[in-house]
């Protein structure tokens, strides 16, 4: 049994699925409908860059999602595995939007423009330069919960992703993270500060939500063909209000990417195959559970190696 997975920001690359664009198609095809829905060229932003230009918010969740959908097209059209078995469709935060799409629940074209609105919100939510993020290794979820409480009243950090075991990324103001960051360095808890330009998946993003509600909320979805794991809830859902809910709870709520693994693992899934640019993903899941197979499909010479256990 497998779950299909979809990556989120930080897996981009400039030249992601160049190999796929030059050769098929059909992915040029959803590279100038995605420029023609945006009204400007995601694509040469894509394939040539510059890097800085693929690294603004608002390019770069369009930017992977298309990539992610290319891929998954790529696999449809050019392998015998049927991605319609999957028990799951699984996505780190913008990667829900890829998995929606990919399970028949949103239109490619709403979710690259939801997206583009996503990001230019989030960017916006706060003063550029005033927010930021902070990976944390090493430790649990519970010893961070710890440390934010005895510390409430010197600083305020939000747990924004609980990516696997000893991994938990933190938003908040600069400010507060730099404290936050000197009383990690007391406990001797290693930290790195991410190269992100807003405080993601935080109270800090409530202005985001105030936008993305009306945008959701006036975009058509149907009933996906897979049940859907929320970033939000780590379970599945296919309702379609519930899940257009929890599209708008996700922008200010922790991704719970472990939790939402465990899940899936816990009901019976034994593969995951991660769909779009890098190996991020792959690399979490190998953490939460090193006896499960996981698969990484982002070029075509990938689709030879795919091997799923029963």
């Amino acid at each position: 049994m497998f779950s299909v997975i979809f990556p989120g920001q930080g897996s981009q690359s400039v030249g992601m699925t160049k190999e796929l664009y030059d050769n098929f198609s059909y992915v040029k095809d959803l590279f100038k409908e995605a420029d023609d829905v945006l009204g400007y060229s995601i694509s040469k932003t894509i394939l040539e860059g510059p890097k800085e230009d693929l690294n603004l918010t608002e390019n770069t969740q369009p930017a992977i999602f298309l990539s992610s959908y290319s891929i998954f097209e790529m696999i449809k059209k050019e392998s015998n595995i049927n991605l319609k078995n999957a028990k799951y469709f699984a996505g780190h935060s913008l990667g829900e939007y890829s998995a929606l799409a990919a399970s028949g629940s949103l239109d490619f074209k709403d979710a690259i423009k939801l997206l583009n609105q996503r990001g230019k919100a989030m960017q916006a939510a706060v003063p550029l330069g005033t927010g930021g993020m902070i990976a944390v290794l090493g430790v649990e979820i519970k010893e961070i919960n710890n440390l934010l409480e005895e510390n409430m009243n010197n600083y305020k950090c939000y747990i924004a992703n609980d990516n696997s075991n000893g991994q938990i990324v933190l938003s908040g103001l600069n400010s507060d993270i730099n404290k936050f960051i000197e009383t990690l360095k007391v406990k001797k808890i290693k930290n790195i500060k991410l190269p992100v330009s807003a405080p993601f998946h935080c109270k800090l993003m409530d202005k985001a939500t105030f936008i993305m509600n009306n945008k959701i909320n006036n975009t058509n979805f149907k009933k996906p063909n897979n049940p859907i794991i929320s970033n939000v809830t780590a379970s599945e859902t296919q309702e379609i209000e519930k899940i257009k809910d929890l599209l708008i709870k996700q922008i200010e709520s922790p991704v719970r990417w472990r939790e939402s693994v465990i899940y899936m693992i816990k009901n019976g899934v034994t593969n995951f195959i991660e769909i779009g640019p890098g190996k991020v993903l792959s690399g979490l899941v190998k953490r939460i559970d090193k006896k499960i197979n996981v698969n990484n499909i982002n070029k075509l010479e990938d689709l030879s190696d795919i091997k799923l256990n029963d």
